[in-house]
C-alpha cells in the first residue's frame, strides 16, 4: 500500500534523496555517469534546490510517494496557468526507487497524477520522456499515452538527448 502526499519544505531532504536514487537508476547508461555519479556529491544543493521549491512551487505541484513511512518516489505535475495555454497539463516527473519498481506503483502514480491534471480542466496532458528510456516509453504506451511526433534535444546533462512528448489519448 502506497500514500501519495502533498510535499511540503520539510519533506526536501528526504525528497531530494529519493530524486538522486532515482535518477541514478533510472538513467544509468542513458545519462552521463559523471552527471549522475555528482548528483550524490551535489546532495546539499538538491536539499536547497527542494526547499525553495517546495516553499514556493508555482504553477506546479509535487508529491512524494510513501510506503512504511518512507519515501519511495515522487511526481510533479504542472498546471500551465498562462492565459493562452491554460487548457494544458504536464506530467513533469513520475519516478520510482529501483526496488520498489514494478510493483504496479508507477500505474497508480500515473493515474493519480492525470486525475490531478483533469480536476484542474487540463484537456491535453504532456509529458516528455528520453528517447533512450525505452522501459519508461513502454510504460506509457501501455497506460495510454502515445508519443505524438513532437521531439526536442536537451543538452542539460553532458550530452545531447532526444525526449520525445508523450500525449494522452482520449482525454
Amino acid at each position: 500500500m502506497i500514500n501519495i502526499r502533498k510535499a511540503a519544505q520539510e519533506n526536501a531532504n528526504d525528497y531530494a534523496a529519493c530524486v538522486i536514487s532515482c535518477w541514478q537508476s533510472a538513467y544509468r547508461g542513458i545519462v552521463p555517469d559523471d552527471y549522475l555519479n555528482n548528483m550524490s556529491v551535489e546532495k546539499d544543493r538538491f536539499i536547497e534546490k527542494y526547499k525553495n521549491v517546495l516553499t514556493d512551487p508555482g504553477d506546479c505541484e509535487y508529491y512524494y510517494v510513501e510506503q512504511n513511512k518512507k519515501i519511495i518516489g515522487f511526481i510533479t505535475i504542472c498546471k500551465n496557468n498562462d492565459v493562452i495555454e491554460s487548457e494544458i497539463g504536464e506530467i513533469w516527473a513520475i519516478y520510482l526507487i529501483e526496488k520498489f519498481r514494478g510493483a504496479g506503483h508507477g500505474k497508480i502514480m500515473l493515474d493519480f497524477a492525470i486525475d490531478e491534471l483533469k480536476k484542474a480542466n487540463r484537456e491535453k496532458i504532456y509529458l516528455w520522456v528520453f528517447e533512450e528510456n525505452v522501459k519508461a516509453r513502454r510504460f506509457y504506451e501501455k497506460n495510454n499515452l502515445h508519443f505524438d511526433g513532437t521531439k526536442r534535444v536537451n543538452d542539460k546533462y553532458g550530452k545531447p538527448l532526444v525526449q520525445l512528448r508523450y500525449a494522452l489519448s482520449n482525454n
